[in-house]
């Protein structure tokens, strides 16, 4: 759902708005009622209420209603994604096993990436946990221009990826790098860390007198894909564990090149909200120490992206 890099906190990684649909996420997740414009999901397994060993460190509001509240844009394989009726991947997986240590579901609702943080900001999610990458202009809720749109967001940072040049097989172009872009059309997810990077490449193309990289953004990177598959586009610029899933998955791909501005995913709480993330980043210390986090990682391949200790804010 690259890692998806610097997304601003108005246009974080941009999904399309999917019909109100039921969807179960894996695990035992439960259905759950449907938001605007949004899927819902449950998440969480073998809750144990406040018997389980971090309970009492969550807000009393989710105490009480024993559900996490987990908007997330599942279309971003193998992070989230939806396999039939169900969202599966790393993400679900993770809080499927924090769950477990804080006594409580994690209930995801599928909707538009560029939309989360303000519907978390406006009461819809508790926590966002969509592959999204911690930046501070989306901890200070600034946006391109490093204007002040939102109370911005706090993260606590679970897995670390960069973005990934994806190209069909062969490598027809003979693309190594983003700096071989100039004068040719790329494909990205709209609002998302790889977008940033190539609007950075077009400032780069024209200080360098050469023809402008074209960006056809697209609301997910399936449909970015599709452009490439048809040859619409050189290559699609995403995260680094989509890019590599999708080139393992069939052959159509392959990734070049070396990762780009690597930085940390994120699950992003309100500002304020001090008793959440800090219950979500002793849940997550705990799934460290206990292996159930390397043992998703290697489920989902994305073993390269683990992290030996949990933190908050750690995105520059």
């Amino acid at each position: 759902m690259t890692a998806r890099n610097p997304r601003r906190p108005a246009a974080v990684r941009s999904r399309r708005i999917a019909a109100p649909v039921a969807v179960a996420v894996t695990g035992a997740l439960l259905l759950a009622g449907c938001g605007d414009q949004t899927d819902s999901a449950g998440g969480g397994s073998d809750t144990q209420g406040s018997k389980a060993p971090l309970f009492d460190k969550l807000p009393k509001k989710i105490q009480k209603a024993g559900v996490v509240k987990v908007g997330t844009d599942a279309a971003y394989k193998p992070m989230e994604y939806k396999d039939g009726q169900e969202i599966v991947g790393l993400d679900p997986d993770l809080a499927n096993a924090m769950g477990k240590q804080l006594g409580v579901r994690f209930e995801f609702t599928n909707g538009t990436f560029d939309g989360l943080i303000t519907s978390m900001q406006t009461g819809r999610f508790d926590m966002i946990m969509s592959s999204m990458t911690d930046t501070k202009d989306r901890q200070e809720g600034l946006d391109d221009q490093g204007k002040k749109v939102g109370k911005g967001v706090d993260f606590v940072d679970y897995l670390t990826a960069g973005s990934s040049i994806l190209v069909k097989k062969g490598n027809p172009e003979n693309i190594k790098s983003v700096d071989e872009l100039c004068g040719k059309k790329v494909a990205t997810q709209r609002g998302t860390t790889s977008h940033e990077i190539l609007k950075k490449q077009i400032d780069e193309c024209k200080k360098n007198r050469e023809r402008p990289l074209t960006i056809e953004p697209f609301d997910n990177d399936d449909e970015a894909r599709v452009r490439l598959k048809a040859g619409g586009v050189v290559a699609d610029i995403s995260d680094f564990p989509v890019a590599a899933n999708a080139a393992k998955s069939g052959n159509d791909f392959e990734v070049v090149g070396e990762q780009m501005e690597s930085a940390p995913y994120g699950m992003a709480v309100s500002k304020g909200n001090d008793k959440l993330s800090g219950a979500l980043k002793e849940a997550l210390t705990k799934i460290i120490e206990d292996g159930s986090y390397e043992k998703a990682l290697k489920k989902w391949g994305v073993e390269d992206g683990a992290i030996s200790e949990a933190k908050i804010n750690s995105g520059t």
